[in-house]
């Protein structure tokens, strides 16, 4: 097997690696969560650290790689025999596509029904026990297995229960995942569970991106030579993690830089008390990162830098990030003033004389050729970070009108006017796609609805049901005292209904019709409403537009809301209204996504007020177009965005013959009838129960 690419070899991801080395020092930091652009050496780090880390001594037989000096209670192989080996540590890789059971692990429902025996089969958490968990674009797992991800990672142990039968084991392990923000978030309840977060990019530089080919032609041409040759540097790294380690109990963290660490978090308004606490811990493994045994200023900056950007996010279109002025204005404004240690007034200042400026003098040199940093240094604010679905210019929410004069005919675009809370819009009827939060759904997590027969390993059993198959048979089965003979054909997996995610295909009017700026500012704050309605809801969003003689799709379906709102941001507006074109090209794009994931029913939600101007007959074609949508049964809602006195009520029309609904603008708001939810089936405007 090829050597992985070494860790120090890596090019211009001191940070990344910096972050890395922390947790590797401290785990209960909490993890790293890495951010960036496609191809900038995130999964190359991840995989590299494994080999820095020293080896571990674990029983022998023990599926749970229990520690022999301090074997775990309550581990499922115990007791163990006083017998141990020395294995490297594991890097383990969750998948995308892995289940509830490939995590957390599996018990066998019907050897415990049918023989009472507790037989589990262990899952990755189990396998990353002492090692490091890596999970590859984990902003594209399922919400409920982040969930249990980011337990088990907190408490150091996994719990698996499954109707009464329950499994306890030890899961320590450093947590790294990473993603590529253009294809979606996080919801921060999840970003904020992981320790540090850092941004990555490519690097702009011809000198820098040159040493990266040239590196990596290098390895592949021979992996083992190329790791020899980085040998030392990988030794020295590893030497100073384990003598960071031994070190970390001795560092102190004073009170001086706890009430930075207080102030900072305060500052920055950073939601409850986890911050504060993996400040404090990264602070500390900088300072035994840097050797030292007394926590500085400098530590805490770095560690904020670290641990405060995904926990400061707002709102999903808030660009992740910090301002450093200000991180060095509170830092200054909190920091202890300097004291004379052979003043008699200040006894506790005389025993560490020891000048700061001299401690980071002290610091050990970089390990390596674009290695990790050594003591900590600050990192450089990240200026080329993806700004949308394309990786390149496109403008940042709130960003205002973009750079260039727009085009004859055309208005530059407009602000949004603010979000505002939405009513519900869901698909009628019962799908299986992905879980999320909008439309009702058969899924693994919900309530419980009926019971069939298993296909395959039985995972959720509806005890009832079982009980139910298995009685009338105990006479035959020569059952002669308490209890119940359970066989395999007796046993029922539970039916569930819990809600998926859809994917909402936006159709935006963006024709002179629409451009008066009032107008369309409020149109765009409806739209962002929408869209923060489905970041909320977990749905896939697409954007199409369309204006003057054609159609286009600003945005292809994608995860990422935050790439939907910049397009919709500096969208400009002008031209005639070519409706028809629009309501095409909406049907085109669901055409390709039904090939790409079949399951994820969609919604359209077309934004107009109904005009039709643009090409031959246009009225005639744009009622063509939307009986094509009626015809194929997808689900559909019209924004009427007519305003003024006089009405035609063509947004309505459209609505008909969809075979939708239709809403204005006011009526789209949660709180115009409170708590009415609002569902789109039939052809006729329902309202349905007060929520």
């Amino acid at each position: 097997m090829s050597p992985h690419f070494p860790f120090t070899a890596v090019v211009g991801q001191g940070d990344l690696q910096l972050a890395l080395l922390l947790n590797a020092i401290s785990p209960r930091i909490g993890g790293v969560l890495v951010r960036g652009e496609k191809g900038t050496a995130k999964s190359t780090a991840v995989r590299a650290l494994a080999a820095l880390l020293p080896p571990v001594e674990v029983v022998v037989g023990c599926r749970f790689s229990c520690d022999p000096v301090q074997p775990d209670p309550a581990c499922p192989d115990g007791p163990h025999e006083p017998a141990f080996e020395t294995r490297p540590s594991r890097m383990v890789e969750l998948p995308v596509g892995a289940s509830e059971d490939r995590l957390v692990g599996a018990l066998d429902i019907e050897r415990a029904l049918s023989e009472g025996v507790k037989a589990f089969e262990p899952g990755l958490l189990a396998d990353a026990h002492r090692g490091i968990l890596y999970v590859d674009e984990v902003n594209l797992l399922h919400d409920h297995l982040v969930d249990l991800l980011l337990d088990a990672a907190a408490m150091g142990a996994s719990y698996v229960e499954r109707e009464g039968v329950s499994v306890r084991h030890a899961a320590r392990f450093l947590l790294v995942g990473t993603m590529n923000p253009e294809e979606g978030e996080l919801r921060p309840q999840l970003l904020d569970r992981f320790g540090l977060t850092v941004e990555v990019a490519a690097s702009r530089e011809p000198d820098q991106r040159v040493e990266v080919v040239r590196r990596r032609l290098a390895y592949d041409d021979d992996p083992a030579g190329f790791a020899a040759r980085w040998a030392d540097e990988e030794a020295g790294v590893r030497q100073r993690v384990v003598a960071a380690r031994e070190l970390l109990p001795s560092v102190v963290l004073g009170d001086g830089a706890l009430l930075q660490i207080a102030a900072t978090c305060a500052a920055f308004e950073v939601d409850g008390m986890r911050a504060d606490i993996v400040m404090a811990r990264t602070a500390t493994a900088l300072a035994a990162w840097a050797g030292r045994t007394e926590v500085l200023a400098e530590d805490v900056r770095q560690a904020a830098l670290l641990a405060l950007p995904h926990r400061r996010r707002r709102n999903p279109f808030d660009a992740p990030g910090l301002d450093e002025d200000k991180l060095d204005e509170t830092l200054e404004e909190f920091a202890e003033p300097p004291q004379n240690p052979q003043d008699p007034q200040n006894p506790q200042d005389s025993q560490n004389p020891q000048d700061p400026q001299d401690s980071q003098d002290d610091d050990d040199p970089d390990p390596g050729p674009d290695g990790p940093g050594g003591g900590g240094q600050p990192p450089a604010p990240e200026t080329d970070g993806p700004q949308g679905g394309d990786g390149g210019g496109g403008s940042e929410a709130g960003e205002g009108v973009p750079a260039q004069a727009p085009a004859a005919g055309e208005q530059s675009a407009v602000r949004a006017a603010e979000p505002f809370r939405t009513k519900v819009l869901s698909v009628p009827g019962l799908g299986e796609g992905a879980a999320g939060r909008r439309s009702r759904a058969r899924t693994e997590h919900g309530r419980t609805t009926g019971a069939r027969r298993p296909r395959g390993t039985l995972t959720k059993l509806h005890l009832a049901a079982t009980v139910q198959a298995a009685a009338p048979h105990q006479r035959t089965r020569g059952r002669s005292g308490p209890g119940l003979v359970v066989r395999r054909d007796d046993l029922r997996q539970a039916t569930r209904e819990g809600r998926e995610g859809n994917l909402v295909l936006f159709v935006v009017d963006a024709s002179g019709s629409m451009a008066a700026r009032q107008r369309m500012g409020a149109v765009k704050g409806a739209v962002l409403s929408l869209l923060l309605d489905a970041y909320q809801r977990r749905d896939k969003v697409g954007l199409v537009t369309f204006r003057g003689s054609a159609a286009e799709v600003a945005l292809p379906p994608t995860s990422s809301v935050d790439a939907a709102a910049a397009r919709l941001e500096s969208l400009p507006t002008g031209g005639r209204t070519p409706l028809a074109a629009g309501l095409l090209k909406a049907h085109d794009v669901l055409r390709v996504e039904r090939l790409r994931d079949p399951a994820r029913r969609p919604l359209v939600v077309v934004v107009t007020d109904g005009r039709a101007t643009g090409g031959p007959e246009p009225v005639a074609l744009a009622g063509r177009a939307a009986r094509l949508f009626a015809a194929e049964g997808h689900a559909s809602v019209v924004v009427d965005c007519e305003s003024g006195h006089v009405r035609l009520g063509l947004a309505g029309q459209l609505a008909g013959e969809l075979g939708g609904t239709a809403v204005t603008l006011d009526e789209l708001r949660a709180d115009s009838i409170a708590g009415l939810v609002r569902d789109v089936q039939g052809t006729q405007r329902t309202s349905g129960r007060a929520a």
